[in-house]
């Protein structure tokens, strides 16, 4: 039986596992992603997988962590892969710990330190009436592996793209070179298009962590829209496309960080000057480069991200030992025509 915190953070929905998965092996919570993703992976199928799940659900497993300055620590179970890094479970799990009362919120701002499988994340969230009205976090340094490289696309030609790492590794390509207007309509095509671009980048365009190599290649597109100063102010929006092939509702966490990556390295953007992100849904993130930084001997960026998040529901799910449909299951309907790999233990 599982306890779990349904929300949303931005429209990208997420549900929070509160109990019944105590623990699992490993020090960090990188060796406990590595755990769950090699030797218990029927908790995503459970989470994830219809018929109690949806192509559109993430979620997130909260674990004691054994870092000494870290409440909580959390592991991402994402449609088909275990992300390192995501800005909109993050929010998520920080407004559930605070608002089930499993860290006392303390008004107007509650300090959080939380470990992700990538490193640690400082968080400060501002609370009001019992209720977590925002959460800053202070994520992983972001970075640019290519700028302006060609990349070409079938069906759709040369395309100048950026890639960078924002907690996850991101093609980017501008709206207006594929001509888009980055309104809810498009959302079917933004998919379509962005799962193509990201096929091709991942064939000619290496992305290889500085320190982790282990850490997934290109998994993400985002397609960015156009930026516009509002009273001096930076706006712009973008679109996420999440495999297996959906948007992500949210403005997206690590997308922003990404970007921000992209837009210093272009000296577009100033250290300590906000970037507030929209989704096509018109849901926004703020995200702000507090400092510069190395990677492995690569130039980065250090992000914060703002947003807030919602409880919509909470639950306990079980499984009938009569249950035909034990681990989910997924049909190309939704899921695209092939269905989502399964990981090498399960081969």
């Amino acid at each position: 039986m599982l306890t779990v915190v349904g929300t949303h953070s931005g429209g990208e929905y997420a549900r929070v596992v509160t109990g019944g998965i105590t623990d699992v092996p490993g020090e960090t919570m990188l060796d406990k992603r590595d755990y769950l993703r090699d030797h218990a992976d029927h908790y995503r199928r459970r989470l994830l997988f219809e018929p109690v799940g949806g192509v559109l659900h993430a979620a997130d497993i909260i674990f004691p962590s054994r870092h000494p300055e870290a409440q909580f620590g959390y592991v991402i179970l994402e449609s088909t892969e275990y992300a390192v890094m995501s800005g909109s479970n993050t929010i998520s799990v920080a407004t559930v710990i605070l608002e089930t009362g499993m860290v006392e919120m303390v008004e107007p701002i509650t300090e959080l330190v939380l470990e992700s499988p990538a490193g640690l994340i400082r968080l400060k969230c501002a609370c009001a009436d019992g209720k977590v009205v925002s959460v800053e976090l202070l994520n992983q340094p972001a970075f640019v592996y290519h700028q302006k490289a060609p990349l070409e696309v079938p069906g759709i030609g040369t395309l100048s793209v950026d890639v960078a790492w924002g907690g996850m590794a991101y093609v980017l390509a501008e709206s207006t070179e594929l001509g888009f207007a980055m309104t809810p309509d498009e959302a079917a095509d933004l998919s379509r298009v962005g799962e193509i671009i990201k096929a091709a980048a991942v064939e000619q365009l290496s992305a290889v962590h500085p320190v982790h190599p282990t850490y997934a290649g290109i998994t993400q597109t985002e397609i960015m829209g156009p930026l516009a100063r509002r009273e001096g102010v930076l706006h712009a929006r973008n679109a996420v496309i999440v495999r297996p092939g959906r948007l992500d509702r949210s403005a997206c966490g690590t997308g922003t960080s990404a970007r921000l990556a992209v837009l210093h390295a272009r000296g577009e953007i100033a250290v300590g000057e906000p970037l507030v992100h929209e989704s096509v849904l018109g849901s926004q993130y703020v995200g702000t480069i507090v400092g510069t930084t190395e990677v492995g001997g690569v130039p980065a960026v250090s992000p914060t991200i703002s947003g807030q998040a919602w409880i919509t529901d909470i639950a306990q799910l079980g499984i009938d030992p009569t249950d035909p449909f034990p681990e989910g299951y997924t049909l190309s309907d939704t899921w695209g025509p092939v269905a989502p790999p399964r990981f090498p233990q399960d081969a």
